[in-house]
């Protein structure tokens, strides 16, 4: 398959991913359709956007509208369920999806427009937690970034894995897998044994 295709439906599935989750659970808290449709696209864009806004670029939502498809699906299958249920273990699954892509791909734009090692991994964080981040704060849940499921490492673990393999001119194709895996494993591994980072006083 044709590298640019393939990181094209990663990131339309990056995209559906975060924005289903995000409409989930907005449509838990009790929202209206408007407002659903508004932290889908929040949870599944602000992380490029951010991210592209520090590089100095434009949003990727600007540059590709296709991006918009994975938002309103996910919207459509939101409300076509027309009850609301608590985030399932297949829609975290989703999730981990959407955070392994967006580490990889927001480290892989940041390289290519010329950051150097530290940043592009920063910025791969930072693609990929943001719209999760801004999401949980809207719909007034406490976000998940600062207290559990090691979110922000795993993150930053495959964003890293990414830059190095780049940095040692290993395969763009194994690069990607290997950063997606840690991303995914890190995640997996922390919901399933209830992994958390230390906190003050040991709690």
């Amino acid at each position: 398959m044709d590298l640019d295709l393939l990181v094209n439906l990663l990131d339309l599935a990056g995209t559906f991913a975060f924005a289903l989750v995000g409409a989930r659970i907005a449509a838990n808290k009790g929202l209206d359709y408007g407002g659903i449709a508004f932290i889908a696209a929040i949870a599944s864009l602000a992380g490029g956007t951010f991210r592209n806004l520090l590089l100095g670029q434009r949003p990727p939502w600007v540059l590709h509208g296709w991006l918009f498809l994975g938002v309103l699906l996910a919207v459509v299958i939101t409300l076509s369920m027309k009850r609301t249920t608590p985030v399932g273990r297949f829609a975290l699954s989703l999730d981990t999806i959407g955070l392994a892509v967006c580490s990889v791909s927001g480290a892989q734009f940041a390289l290519i427009q010329g950051a150097p090692f530290a940043a592009a991994v920063i910025l791969g964080l930072i693609g990929a937690v943001t719209g999760g981040l801004l999401r949980d704060v809207l719909c007034q849940v406490e976000p998940v970034l600062l207290h559990r499921e090691t979110i922000g490492t795993s993150c930053l673990a495959g964003s890293l894995v990414y830059v190095s393999c780049d940095f040692y001119g290993v395969n763009e194709l194994i690069s990607v897998a290997l950063g997606s895996l840690i991303v995914i494993l890190v995640r997996e591994l922390s919901i399933k044994f209830d992994w958390h980072l230390p906190k003050v006083g040991g709690k």
